[in-house]
């Protein structure tokens, strides 16, 4: 079962921003199928690492539509924030996913801990967990991150979440800042996707 090809997927996502991303990195030939379809609701998740939680939401979401799921779970990790937002990144926005309250809540914590982070290379890494769930029961996973700074002030218009106050190593803009064509050649998804794209 694991050798043979994906043709039709769903991604389990209620977000807008990951359905696009994961869209654009699978084959154009997959019918593709979202959690709006199915008019699915997010599962609670409860666990304690990006890994943990694409599982959740990949066998949740496979055992209600009985189809073949592919879920991610990403996040922000800061070290001088002792890894925050991390899993929690998503709610660092409140009930509604709002990522420019999450990005002055990531300021507002910077400036709690220095008040000259400012003028301090912030290490940061976006780290993304991707799990394909079967209907079977079969799974597999896959992990991708870049390290990077975190950005003084947003920058750009692309992408989605935390893109504008992420600079990846080796780079001088944010991933807001990069067309998608280039951010996918370096992103933490895309390093992920490429794990698994041979089933695809």
């Amino acid at each position: 079962m694991l050798n043979k090809k994906i043709k039709e997927i769903l991604i389990g996502t209620n977000n807008d921003g990951k359905l696009r991303e994961i869209t654009d990195l699978l084959p154009k030939s997959t019918v593709i199928l979202s959690t709006k379809d199915f008019k699915l609701s997010s599962p609670r998740e409860n666990g304690k690492s990006f890994l943990k939680n694409s599982l959740i939401k990949a066998k949740f979401y496979s055992k209600k539509s009985n189809m073949i799921c592919l879920a991610d779970d990403s996040g922000l990790e800061i070290d001088i924030l002792k890894g925050k937002p991390g899993i929690f990144s998503a709610r660092w926005g409140g009930v509604n996913n709002d990522f420019n309250k999450a990005i002055s809540k990531v300021f507002q914590e910077l400036y709690k801990r220095d008040k000259n982070w400012k003028q301090k290379k912030i290490k940061a890494r976006f780290i993304c967990a991707l799990t394909i769930y079967w209907p079977s029961g079969k799974k597999v996973h896959s992990l991708g991150k870049v390290e990077g700074l975190i950005s003084d002030k947003k920058k750009g218009k692309n992408g989605f979440g935390y893109d504008p106050i992420f600079i990846p190593n080796g780079h001088k803009r944010t991933f807001a800042e990069m067309s998608k064509n280039y951010k996918y050649k370096i992103d933490h998804r895309a390093k992920a996707f490429k794990k698994i794209k041979r089933f695809f």
